[in-house]
């Protein structure tokens, strides 16, 4: 990628400048002089053990105690040396070995055998890591570890003698002191937030630390309300961190009110504003919308998060500090991204699918977006950030947000959002007829003089989703206007053209079938890929109209129920007047 302007370039050199900045102040904070000084400060007991609400997985325990560890999808055999010595890993499986959430499934084993190994796995790990190693000395992997020696003391520690006891707390001592100390030099966003909840359960988690508590807690708050807006959502814009943050801040919560404390204020309402934002991301078969960075869904750990939801409202219908719509009509979802990238220090998963949607009918995903997996090669990375990999319109092939690749800041920096929409404004209306929300952005403005709009109207009974896409020009078009108006197709729906391929139908696997006309451009059904199932990669295709603005600035285009899932049609056979409501 070029650099092809001013603004660009000035906005590398301030990350630059600001990675090199706190890179200095975290080799002063946490570095050789950190490592070299006296710790006298160990705290002299556990007074309470976090509950970890990740769901662990039993049968791993054979297979640590075997000497096999598969993480991050990487299996390496110890053979009979310590994981903590191996070299020369997947950085991402070394991350996943030094944070210690495997303990979970140790735990779930229930077995003294389990119990005595998790104990040699931390007792080498303090013995080879516990004063410096390269990856497990990061402030997100410290982070993790910590909050996981908290939750699983109960297994390390039982039957476990003195000696040990003490060298447990003593390296888990020094590494909450570690985190205080670099917390300001930790990478903005979730890992920055993780580490002040680290920070935060260790001091009501062990003796002799009332003097940190309210100095943790204040950063903890900080944190809290710098990061989750108004309406809930995160400054990422990535739905998965209202996930991961709540796991760990939940827990921290019932400590407080375990340990008699006094619950902080912040930390309340910061969860009463994250728990809608749990329901408004959910699609009916339970999924999350593939928006910015979000992957295949835990649906395990999203049931426990709700079960501590004491409201269990519906979930709201606008997030405007989120940058997201959500349109509902009987039992049909839209989920709409209508927002700005986030801030360039926190764009490093964002994706540039602005404007871009997805439908669900029932438990029926029918467009969605591409997403991601977490074990995704960079490659495939790049990919699923692009434009194209996103239910919205594309320009020349081109994406709509311009990422860092220049060799060799994308080494030091990354692959933030430099460059993409300035303005997204967005209007939405309901009434009797249904929801209507108009959007558009200026991502292609600069490079084609084109300015995007997406007008969506989904009827009340959720039967029928109509769009427009319209495209404002200002001065003269060049010859690069040709669009692309893509819709991917969940991989369970398939395809076919109709009517001499100017409209498709949609089958779902229980019958449920929908059809889709446009009124512009040339309609075709392509491969794609669907890269967010838990399965890894799964073949699937997309419906594509293809055109020039030159010739056509408005794409009309519909999406229409034609046929109900087999239990309304049995339901429902022979009442051609009657539809089935949402209770129904």
């Amino acid at each position: 990628m070029a650099l092809k302007t001013v603004g660009e370039q000035g906005r590398i050199w301030r990350l630059l400048a600001h990675h090199l900045w706190q890179t200095s102040l975290r080799w002063l904070h946490g570095g050789p002089l950190f490592r070299l000084q006296p710790f006298a400060g160990a705290p002299s007991r556990l007074l309470i053990a976090p509950q970890d609400l990740r769901t662990a997985d039993q049968t791993n325990a054979m297979d640590i105690y075997g000497g096999r560890f598969l993480f991050n999808g990487h299996a390496v055999e110890a053979r009979g040396q310590s994981p903590f010595e191996l070299q020369g890993q997947d950085a991402g499986w070394q991350r996943e070995l030094h944070s210690f959430g495997w303990l979970r499934d140790l735990r779930a084993a229930e077995s003294k055998v389990a119990r005595q190994n998790a104990r040699a796995l931390v007792d080498d790990w303090i013995k080879h890591c516990g004063r410096w190693h390269p990856i497990g000395w990061e402030q997100a992997v410290v982070a993790r570890r910590v909050l996981s020696w908290l939750a699983q003391s109960p297994l390390v520690l039982e039957e476990g003698d003195a000696d040990f006891y003490r060298r447990f707390l003593r390296s888990l001592g020094r590494q909450v002191r570690f985190l205080r100390r670099t917390i300001n030099e930790t990478p903005d966003g979730v890992p920055r937030l993780q580490a002040a909840l680290a920070v935060a359960a260790a001091s009501v988690s062990m003796a002799g630390q009332g003097r940190f508590v309210r100095q943790s807690l204040r950063r903890l708050e900080y944190e809290l309300q710098r990061q989750i807006l108004p309406d809930g959502g995160h400054i990422s814009r990535n739905p998965r961190a209202i996930l991961d943050i709540l796991t760990d801040l939940l827990p921290i919560r019932q400590a407080f009110v375990t340990q008699g404390l006094e619950t902080p204020a912040a930390m309340m309402q910061a969860v009463d504003r994250m728990m809608p934002m749990v329901r408004f991301f959910r699609h009916a078969d339970g999924a999350f919308a593939r928006f910015n960075g979000m992957g295949s869904t835990p649906n395990d750990l999203v049931a426990t998060i709700l079960a501590y939801d004491d409201a269990r409202g519906a979930p709201p219908g606008n997030a405007p500090h989120a940058g997201y719509q959500r349109l509902s009509g009987g039992d049909t979802v839209v989920l709409m991204d209508a927002g700005l990238p986030p801030p360039v220090h926190l764009s490093e998963m964002a994706h540039a699918g602005c404007l871009s949607f997805e439908l669900s009918s029932g438990r029926n995903r029918l467009v969605v977006n591409c997403g991601i997996t977490s074990r995704a090669s960079e490659t495939w990375r790049q990919v699923a950030r692009s434009t194209a990999a996103h239910s919205t319109v594309g320009i020349e092939d081109s994406s709509s947000c311009r990422f860092l690749a220049e060799k060799p800041f994308g080494r030091w920096l990354g692959s933030p959002v430099i460059a993409g929409p300035t303005s997204v404004p967005v209007e939405r209306i309901e009434d009797a007829m249904g929801t209507r929300v108009t959007a558009s952005h200026n991502g292609y403005a600069a490079r084609f003089r084109v300015v995007h709009e997406r007008d969506m109207r989904l009827a009340s009974d959720g039967s029928v989703l109509d769009g427009l896409d319209i495209f404002s020009t200002s001065g003269a078009l060049t010859d690069q206007d040709h669009y692309t108006v893509r819709f991917h197709l969940h991989p369970a729906v398939k395809p076919g053209l109709l009517r001499g391929g100017t409209g498709a139908e949609l089958v779902c696997p229980d019958g449920e079938t929908w059809e889709f006309d446009a009124s512009a451009g040339e309609l075709v059904i392509e491969e794609s890929v669907y890269l967010s199932d838990v399965y890894g990669h799964r073949r699937s295709q997309q419906l594509v109209i293809y055109g020039r603005i030159s010739q056509a600035s408005q794409i009309a285009w519909q999406f229409r129920r034609t046929v109900l899932p087999r239990p309304y049609r049995r339901s429902w056979e022979g009442d051609d007047t009657a539809l089935p409501t949402a209770e129904d």
